[in-house]
């Protein structure tokens, strides 16, 4: 589902950004954007991401900017640049390369940058820090959950359309069997005439053929499967893919009837039903 958070925290001396954006998707793909300070906390972050939103493509960016700071919070290791520069040099020369992103690529090599932020300020930032991207992440699940409030109407609506056309289907169904009979028998007329045919032998073959276009079980599935959905929709915890498995056995019931309808009138249903499934399924993309 698709949501958005944002929070800005500035005591006077540190100000904190965050930012999370969040789009459809079947698992969680998530961008974090952190500053180099806390790039060690990327896994606990990204926990804290998965028990808060579970799933989707989430883009969470951290932007910490530090006020009045008279020292250098940041220092290199000179014997180490040198050496990383040496051994680029010579590689260079080897190929016969140009020099001009040597010192780029000796500069961000391992361990020459470091950081003089003391352990105990550095984690009292990240306590700051990370308060920060948990009420984002609850403003981004808020979002999600409004959103959802408005999903659910829609989903309920849908079923509701469906079970309205079940009870034409039912509605038509009696007096579609009562047809099928009358035709055949018609036919059996028609071309035998009326003494030249066997009437018990005509029945059964009635039977036979009714029995084979009876839809009372797929009727009485369909209607169990639209309760389901619904009492799944009012469950507390994310449903999304059980929402989706119910909804292609409610196709299948649909399809069932649709093939043994034979009945012009009851296909006009069944394809208004299709129709609603259909809304159901791409929504279904949008539900945890």
């Amino acid at each position: 589902m698709t949501g958005f958070g944002q929070v800005t925290v500035d005591d006077g001396k540190l100000k904190i950004s965050v930012e999370v954006k969040s789009l459809n998707s079947k698992f969680l793909d998530l961008g974090l954007r952190l500053p180099k300070t806390f790039s060690d906390k990327e896994l606990e972050l990204r926990n804290l991401v998965s028990e808060k939103l579970e799933r989707g493509k989430v883009t969470l960016t951290v932007e910490v900017e530090r006020y009045n700071e008279a020292e250098v919070k940041q220092t290199y290791n000179e014997a180490l640049f040198t050496a990383y520069y040496s051994a680029l040099k010579k590689l260079a020369d080897k190929v016969v390369a140009p020099y001009d992103r040597l010192f780029e690529l000796a500069l961000n090599s391992p361990d020459v940058i470091q950081n003089r932020l003391g352990d105990e300020e550095r984690e009292a930032e990240w306590v700051a820090i990370k308060k920060a991207i948990t009420d984002a992440l609850t403003q981004c699940d808020g979002f999600r959950k409004d959103e959802g409030k408005v999903l659910e109407q829609k989903l309920k609506e849908y079923c509701e359309s469906i079970a309205s056309s079940l009870q034409h289907v039912n509605a038509l169904d009696a007096a579609r069997v009562d047809k099928v009979r009358q035709k055949l028998k018609g036919n059996a007329v028609s071309f035998f005439g009326e003494q030249g045919y066997d009437v018990n032998r005509l029945e059964q073959e009635i039977i036979y053929y009714i029995e084979k276009l009876d839809i009372h079980e797929e009727r009485v599935r369909l209607q169990t499967h639209l309760d389901y959905f619904l009492q799944a929709l009012k469950e507390p915890q994310s449903n999304g893919k059980k929402l989706g498995f119910i909804s292609q056995e409610i196709g299948r019931e649909i399809n069932t009837i649709g093939s043994k309808a034979n009945d012009a009138a009851m296909q006009k249903h069944v394809v208004a039903m299709k129709e609603e499934l259909e809304k159901i399924k791409e929504q279904l993309g949008n539900v945890l």
